[in-house]
């Protein structure tokens, strides 16, 4: 049974206060997370908050053109692929490479995962961020997994 929160960040502050307490979560033991939204609507922001909140000190950019970048700096290594710009064939050529990224104490990112035809089917946190009025966010997580639910219910707390 998966399991899901949803949260409205008004400002900055709001998607920081949210990035820390996910950090919180998930930096002992690591996760394998992918987001969803559209160009713009912020998962490289929310990406680079976590990462910032477990410590990492290199400049965490968007991995868009080259399909992952990764960071050692802090106490878990972080992980942050990009599947925009792989096409059907493209992502048929990393998917070995995703599954040996969700395994083991790491933290990875995959962002616009809805490119990897659904080659995740191991555990995961889903994170959908979309658009609201007054340029608000809307960051919806779900949980598959055991141990992915028990985090997605800590968010709540």
């Amino acid at each position: 049974m998966d399991k899901k929160y949803e949260v409205i960040c008004k400002n900055l502050d709001d998607t920081k206060n949210l990035a820390y307490k996910f950090a919180k979560l998930i930096e002992n033991s690591g996760c394998f997370i992918n987001l969803y939204g559209e160009i713009g609507a912020g998962k490289t922001a929310f990406v680079k908050l976590v990462a910032e909140a477990i410590g990492v000190t290199e400049k965490v950019t968007s991995p868009s053109f080259v399909i992952l970048n990764e960071y050692h700096s802090a106490k878990i290594p972080v992980y942050h692929f990009d599947l925009y710009r792989l096409e059907n064939e493209g992502v048929k050529t990393i998917t070995d490479e995703l599954r040996e990224y969700s395994e083991g104490r790491q933290i990875t990112f995959v962002e616009w995962a809805e490119f990897s035809q659904n080659e995740i089917p191991f555990n995961h946190i889903k994170i959908n961020v979309t658009y609201e009025d007054n340029d608000y966010r809307k960051y919806s997580f779900e949980g598959f997994g055991k141990e992915c639910i028990e985090i997605v219910k800590g968010l709540e707390q």
